[in-house]
């Protein structure tokens, strides 16, 4: 039985594991200012980066999602580890001996085998392969390799193997290893049938591997003439460490080349990511046996830090032929994903890079990149040659069908430049107003989704839509309380610079609901006083929020900046800290002013002069602190 993992192991997991080390692996962080890191988050879509990292407080949030909390959260929630998954893979990484509390076993334990195995089965298995690709049997597998330019280092650079002829070398060989049958057939390594035996056989492989350099699956290449499994490539099944779609192949290679030249070259398969790479196009990524989608462009947006403020490039190559002009549609349809300018490269002789380099060499591979010309340009140009512009109803079908294409963007800002480059392919006669027209008429004839969503069989009664629900709480980042939040960050983030500071300070002080919360959190703590020299004083107050909202309220607070570009000195403290009390102290005016203005002075002249009295000692109190604030507490 294995017992929960104790909380003095969790805390120095959470102590040597850089949390912008773990995230730099999944998102390209720029330096935001203020001790922060900026970048775009990886759990929604979105154009500008909100997605913030303190590596000082080793917390992160995003102010678009409102996802946030420590580097085991983060792991938690982008590869859908359990807490102690996630824990055990960072304490592996980090090298963490985990003690743990005999008998009390976690209610959230992986009910199949854990992640770490998976990933512990794929290395054995890829140094297996490595090490079989230099035997007898292999011979084949290097003459391909041979015959399309790569040798043996460039082998070793991608981690290339061979599986052994045999119908369970692999099987054999990671038993040794004390894997279990069940953890085999979880990674995919392994089928089932009669006996068990390798997925893999007689095959050429390339390892695939996610960004931060595990391998999670394989590529196989049909090499011998009687392999009787005919597909000339085999990947790796679905797994609970592999969703083709959402992996690119070479990622962990280029994706630091991508981040700082804000470029990705997109190509079709494995040799042709090996021939950009070893021709000095270091940013060369591709599909595993499926077309690029949208969650592919959501990994490559992240590597290229691909927002509004600072634009890249993402490039695709294609056949010249008919597959690739599909797969160039297709392309043109998801280009709205990126806020990058796309382009297309395409050899005039129609070679793939990797034969462009046999024949042409490695500078062949740069030109080819080099060209590339917009996306949208060789999709709408492509349509276009199908007609005969010659004749009058030829140059028609064409502006019919690309306005099909044009109608189906969402950036309508672009509808006019691409009906300007229509009418400029098309001919004289077609002008721009001309296409436009025949735009709104393509997208008038497209149903929108939310016509095909009422769409209800005749006699059905429609299906009321639920009233929008209200944010029961006032929006944190309202200006009413830029005190509160200002002086909650100071708690958070510098906890020993406020420190006896905050003596008077009550919850009483704090009127949003969530930063009330917070701060009877910090109370129970011990005070701020309680966090001086503590580095996991903002994960103890989060591990005890009672909800999501104070949770995440926490996390941001860890993560923004402060207002000020200074060092967070007794001065600045003293501003937030008696201006929050101050405002706490014209609250009791007005309320004490309301009820005077409600007593008769003449029926009860006692209470009258009661709060008469108090009014006069608030309004003393209240200059009081405003004069420290404004000396600097002094």
């Amino acid at each position: 039985m294995v017992g929960r993992i104790r909380e003095d192991s969790i805390v120095e997991v959470r102590e040597k594991a850089r949390i912008d080390e773990v995230i730099s692996q999944y998102v390209t962080l720029k330096n935001a200012g203020g001790g922060s890191m900026k970048g775009l988050c990886p759990f929604h879509d979105e154009k500008s980066p909100s997605f913030n990292v303190n590596p000082a407080r080793q917390f992160f949030h995003c102010f678009g999602c409102q996802v946030g909390g420590d580097v085991i959260s983060f792991l938690m929630k982008i590869d859908g580890l359990s807490f102690g998954e996630a824990v055990e893979r960072l304490a592996d990484k980090y090298g963490v001996q985990l003690r743990r509390e005999d008998g009390d076993i976690r209610d959230d334990r992986p009910k199949g085998p854990a992640r770490q195995r998976l990933i512990e089965a794929h290395k054995s298995a890829q140094l297996f392969y490595a090490e079989q690709l230099g035997s007898t049997d292999a011979i084949v597998a290097r003459q391909f390799l041979s015959e399309r330019g790569f040798d043996q280092a460039a082998a070793e650079t991608f981690g290339i193997g061979f599986a052994p002829r045999e119908g369970d070398a692999l099987f054999k060989h990671l038993r040794q290893k004390a894997f279990s049958q069940d953890e085999l057939v979880a990674a995919g390594l392994v089928a089932v049938g009669r006996s068990a035996y390798d997925r893999f056989r007689g095959r050429l492989l390339w390892p695939i591997r996610d960004a931060s350099g595990d391998t999670i699956g394989f590529g196989a290449r049909r090499i011998f003439d009687d392999d009787k499994i005919e597909a000339k490539y085999l990947n790796t099944s679905e797994t609970a460490i592999y969703k083709k779609s959402q992996v690119l192949y070479g990622v962990d290679l280029a994706r630091r080349d991508m981040a700082r030249s804000s470029q990705a070259v997109v190509v079709a398969g494995y040799t042709d990511v090996m021939a950009c790479h070893l021709a000095g196009v270091t940013t060369a990524v591709a599909t595993c046996g499926t077309a690029f989608g949208d969650d592919h462009s959501r990994v490559l947006r992240r590597f290229l830090n691909d927002h509004e403020e600072f634009r890249g490039e993402v490039i695709f190559t294609f056949d010249g032929d008919a597959a690739g002009q599909k797969a160039a549609i297709k392309a043109f349809d998801g280009d709205q994903n990126f806020v990058s300018q796309t382009y297309v490269a395409v050899e005039p002789d129609g070679l793939d890079p990797c034969d462009l380099r046999i024949q042409k060499g490695d500078a062949a591979v740069r030109e080819l990149v080099a060209r590339r010309v917009p996306l949208y340009r060789f999709v709408l140009s492509n349509v276009v040659k199908k007609y005969d512009l010659d004749r009058a109803d030829g140059r028609i079908d064409a502006v019919r069908e690309t306005a099909k294409l044009v109608a189906s963007i969402r950036d309508q800002s672009k509808v006019t430049a691409f009906a300007q480059e229509i009418s400029k392919m098309v001919g004289s006669d077609i002008d721009t107003n001309a296409v436009l027209t025949e735009v709104r008429r393509a997208a008038n004839r497209r149903p929108s989704s939310q016509d095909h969503a009422r769409r209800t069989p005749a006699g059905t009664p429609p299906v009321e839509e639920p009233a929008p629900t209200r944010n029961p709480v006032p929006d944190l980042r309202d200006p009413r309380f830029s005190i509160e939040r200002e002086t909650l960050k100071l708690v958070i983030q510098h906890p020993m610079a406020i420190g006896r500071t905050t003596s008077d300070v009550g919850v009483e002080d704090f009127t949003h609901p969530t930063y009330r919360a917070v701060w009877e959190l910090v109370a129970a703590a011990g005070g701020p006083v309680a966090g001086s020299g503590d580095d996991g004083w903002a994960n103890r107050l989060r591990d005890a929020a009672p909800d999501a909202a104070t949770s995440s309220a926490i996390s941001a607070l860890g993560v923004e900046p402060l207002l000020t570009a200074k060092e967070a000195d007794p001065a600045y403290v003293a501003l937030h800290v008696f201006r929050l009390l101050e405002l706490t102290a014209m609250r009791r005016i007005a309320a004490v002013k309301s009820r005077l203005q409600r007593t008769n002075p003449v029926e009860n002249p006692h209470d009258y002069n009661k709060m008469f009295g108090e009014l006069a000692a608030l309004e003393q109190h209240r200059r009081s602190l405003q004069d420290r604030a404004l000396a600097g507490g002094v």
